[in-house]
C-alpha cells in the first residue's frame, strides 16, 4: 500500500477526521520533510527542468556526503514523495504528483476564526 493511499479514499476532512491509520501515514511524510536537506532536495527535484533531476545534480549542492544524499533520497522515496529509476550509472528521481496532491489537500483546510 502507498504511503498515503489510505488518504485517496478518504472523505475531505471538513466532514470526517483522519483515522489513526490516515495519521500515520501523513505523519511519516512530515517527519521526512521535518528535515531540512530532504525538504531542500524536494525542492530542487520539483523545479529542475523536465520534472526530473540526476542524482549528480543534487550531491554537489550540499556539504555533506554522498552517502548522506543517499540516504534522505531513499527516505523521501519510502514515504512515496519521490520515485527514481537508473538509467546506466546514474539515478533519476522524479516527484510523484499524486503524494504531493494528497498533501495539498490536506493542508488546504478552510481557517475558521
Amino acid at each position: 500500500m502507498e504511503p498515503l493511499e489510505l488518504l485517496a479514499c478518504s472523505p475531505p476532512l471538513t466532514r470526517e477526521p483522519l483515522t489513526a491509520e490516515q495519521a500515520a501515514a501523513v505523519a511519516r511524510v512530515f517527519k521526512a520533510l521535518g528535515d531540512p536537506v530532504r525538504l531542500r532536495i524536494l525542492s530542487i527535484v520539483a523545479g529542475h527542468a523536465g520534472g526530473e533531476v540526476c542524482v549528480c545534480d543534487i550531491t554537489g549542492v550540499f556539504e555533506v556526503s554522498q552517502p548522506t544524499i543517499s540516504h534522505h533520497l531513499k527516505v523521501l522515496k519510502e514515504v512515496g514523495l519521490l520515485v527514481s529509476e537508473r538509467r546506466a550509472s546514474w539515478v533519476y528521481y522524479r516527484l510523484v504528483p499524486e503524494t504531493l496532491s494528497e498533501l495539498s489537500a490536506l493542508l488546504n483546510i478552510p481557517a475558521t476564526v
